[in-house]
């Protein structure tokens, strides 16, 4: 009885860790896909990101902006900052996050327009 009952165990302990071998492997091969499919953008939007150390959705969520329009990015950038002045009685912590999200997010504007400028010269040279 305890020896079926380890062979039990055992088998079931291999097929456990094959599905999760499986897994990992999908998963890793679904990464570099992914990985491939944003290319070099992909790429300089994860160096600023690491750079400045915020990423664009924290960025956004700073500045309380939806869309990477520059015009809406400089009006809030604005109030914020007046809003959270050290000699208004504001928090200069706050402001400097501020600063971040907003130099995050001209980074990423930088980045995607070099990108439509690459793929409009592509479109041109073909």
């Amino acid at each position: 009885m305890a020896k079926y009952l380890a062979q039990i165990i055992v088998m079931g302990a291999q097929v456990v860790g094959r599905a999760f071998a499986r897994a990992l492997q999908q998963e890793y091969a679904a990464s570099q896909a992914a990985a491939r499919a944003r290319g070099t953008a992909g790429q300089q939007s994860a160096a600023a990101s690491s750079i400045t150390g915020i990423s664009i959705q924290e960025a956004q969520q700073i500045l309380n902006v939806s869309t990477l329009s520059p015009e809406e990015i400089q009006k809030n950038y604005e109030h914020l900052f007046k809003v959270n002045d050290k000699t208004a009685g504001g928090s200069f912590y706050i402001q400097s996050k501020v600063v971040r999200a907003k130099e995050r997010l001209d980074e990423e504007l930088s980045i995607q327009s070099q990108d439509q400028k690459q793929q409009s010269q592509q479109n041109t040279e073909t």
